[in-house]
């Protein structure tokens, strides 16, 4: 099992992300004087997010997409905020060009997109951005986004997750189309603008995906995009062992973290995959004040805006028909998405025997993530016990109020945890994968030049 020697912890790199929302994370937050006004997509109030979160020195910006609401998927509309936000990858576009450092990760489902066509904008946008990518890869299929996109024979969860693993590799071999600088050295001369052993061309027929091609788009400045992945399951777990390189995962209590932690780093042998090369960052919700009871009244206003009295959803599910002073049902079904983070919600209210009303709070709000509440110093601990811990390799921040509590986090927490040695206080690297201390992957096509002779070896 991953090993907690404390003098190694101490050299580690805390991976600090954010997932940016344009009210905040908690459902009461657009209701609040701090938070913007309307609907509209606006960029230049997402820039602010992402230059601030820049100006933390956080290692990425994450965007996530929710993509898919039924035409007739009105009821209660007037009470929960719509629209607001861009469709993820021209996001990440416009703030490739307009920030410097950050890492921008762009959510996209394997369900609705085409292989090709991910492949040809993640290669642009890592070109742009100077080598800045990450993919969010989803697999999720709720029952809107199969209303809106047609689908008439929807996958199980098993096969979801098989076509996103072909998806990925597919990926993959476009991206590997190309060799690396096999544009570099155009011969003007000679008539020759590469050569031609440079180009791979792609011939793959599996079960979900054909494609006979080779991709427009030289091969990415990271090699691949960073792959990012929120599975709690238990195949999502073996999903992320095998695939991913930042987990998005969700932990309330440590024990819950280091369980989590230990069972996915022991997967990766398995994959021929090093420790170090996959980051394990729950989310982190935060509240902070100048003393720990301010933290807690800030955060109290949140709640006191929450309302229960239209459809209540968890991770999703449509509980609104269930009493809300008693117990969610032992026999309540499992939902096909979200398994791992629904099994979180059964035992948090078994464990401290709470009511529907009572978990919507203390889960729905934070949608399973711990919340760390007080003084810059008492948030800054939490964060450091746990990464010293070994129980995490870092935190993917989820701002409950926009832009007020991400600007107090890099303001105040930020340089808490530089003073104490565990993050940087300038970006070390120039791509994400390099700021992450991820490897860049060698091109699949890679030819490795044969030794020389031993009789004419110098």
């Amino acid at each position: 099992m991953p090993g907690r020697d404390a003098h190694a912890e101490r050299r580690r790199q805390l991976v600090l992300g954010v997932f940016l929302t344009r009210h905040g994370h908690h459902p009461g937050s657009w209701r609040l004087p701090g938070s913007p006004g309307g609907g509209d997509p606006d960029f230049a109030y997402w820039l602010r997010l992402a230059q601030t979160a820049e100006r933390g020195k956080l290692d990425s910006v994450f965007f996530a997409d929710f993509v898919g609401m039924a035409a007739d998927d009105v009821r209660g509309v007037e009470r929960r905020p719509a629209g607001g936000g861009f469709e993820p990858l021209s996001l990440i576009s416009a703030l490739a060009v307009t920030t410097r450092n950050i890492g921008l990760i762009a959510t996209v489902n394997t369900n609705f997109a085409n292989p090709y066509t991910l492949a040809r904008q993640m290669a642009s946008i890592d070109h742009l951005s100077g080598g800045r990518v990450g993919w969010n890869v989803v697999s999720s299929l709720s029952p809107g986004s199969i209303r809106t996109f047609g689908v008439d024979s929807p996958l199980d969860h098993a096969g979801r997750y098989e076509r996103a693993a072909e998806f990925i590799a597919l990926a993959k071999k476009l991206w590997d189309s190309w060799d690396d600088g096999a544009f570099d050295h155009p011969d003007k001369a000679a008539g020759h603008y590469l050569d031609p052993a440079s180009v791979h061309p792609v011939s793959h027929h599996g079960r979900h995906f054909h494609s006979e091609s080779i991709l427009d788009v030289a091969r990415p400045v990271q090699g691949y995009p960073v792959f990012v992945q929120a599975g709690n399951s238990e195949t999502g777990r073996d999903f992320a062992a095998q695939h991913a390189e930042m987990i998005y995962a969700a932990a309330q209590f440590v024990e819950d973290a280091r369980d989590y932690y230990d069972d996915v780093k022991a997967r990766l042998p398995a994959y021929g995959r090093a420790q170090d090369q996959l980051k394990v960052t729950p989310g982190l919700s935060f509240s902070i004040g100048a003393t720990e009871s301010e933290a807690r009244e800030k955060f109290e206003a949140l709640q006191q805006k929450v309302d229960l009295t239209g459809p209540i959803e968890l991770i999703g599910e449509d509980v609104s028909h269930l009493p809300l002073d008693a117990p969610l049902p032992d026999d309540y079904p499992v939902p096909e998405n979200g398994k791992g983070r629904w099994e979180q919600i059964v035992r948090l209210g078994k464990r401290e025997n709470l009511t529907l009303r009572q978990l919507v709070l203390r889960y729905n709000v934070v949608r399973g993530h711990r919340i760390a509440i007080g003084t810059p110093t008492q948030v800054a601990d939490q964060i450091e016990d746990w990464f010293t811990q070994g129980v995490v390799d870092g935190f993917n921040l989820i701002p409950p109020l926009n832009p007020g509590f991400l600007e107090d986090f890099v303001d105040l927490v930020v340089p808490e945890l530089q003073k104490r040695g565990i993050f940087r206080t300038e970006y070390e690297g120039r791509t994400l994968r390099e700021n992450l201390g991820l490897d860049r992957p060698v091109n699949q096509h890679h030819r490795t030049p044969a030794p020389a002779p031993a009789d004419l070896a110098v």
